[in-house]
């Protein structure tokens, strides 16, 4: 990280025992080595992350659970939201990380799993930047979901609005 010139802004607070951390923008394949080596440097292990199924199959798939993956299956209906709030409940400390836009792609709105998942568990969020740009891990301070769903992304929206990702094309801003 310091070869490379990158910094982190802000941390996740070391007394955060459950959170979701949403990570955008997510616009290369790239972004999860950065986030991972992050992860590292900043001793935040106890951050697992949410992945397609298809990362955790042979050959490779040992290394994304060594690192903390958990796999998601995104083909099949199933009650994804319920299922991680389980998790959530069954475990004394739980923090899970995952990309709001759910894919590299130009979107044309966040997926809102993540907010339900917060809001079910009752677990802040926290906001995580990955601003090539500049080079820089920004971290948002957590927190909670509010009653108004829409006003709680636009609050998501504006962080990450000016953040510019490996290809910025790929960003979130054009959907403030």
């Amino acid at each position: 990280m310091r070869r490379g010139r990158w910094k982190a802004v802000g941390t996740i607070p070391a007394t955060l025992k459950k959170a979701v951390v949403i990570v955008a923008p997510h616009t290369s394949s790239r972004d999860v080595s950065v986030g991972l080596a992050f992860r590292k440097v900043l001793h935040l292990e106890r951050i697992k992350f949410l992945g397609k199924q298809e990362l955790f199959k042979p050959p490779f798939g040992f290394i994304f659970r060594r690192l903390g993956g958990i796999p998601v299956d995104r083909f099949h209906k199933t009650n994804f939201v319920d299922a991680v709030v389980q998790l959530f409940a069954g475990k004394d400390e739980f923090i899970i990380a995952l990309s709001p836009e759910g894919t590299r792609k130009k979107v044309d709105r966040l997926r809102t799993g993540f907010y339900h998942i917060a809001k079910k568990a009752g677990v802040p969020i926290v906001m995580l930047g990955l601003d090539f740009e500049n080079r820089q891990l920004i971290f948002a301070e957590p927190f909670f979901t509010g009653n108004d769903e829409a006003a709680d992304i636009k609050h998501i929206l504006c962080f990450f609005a000016p953040i510019r990702g490996k290809y910025p094309e790929n960003g979130v801003g054009h959907l403030l």
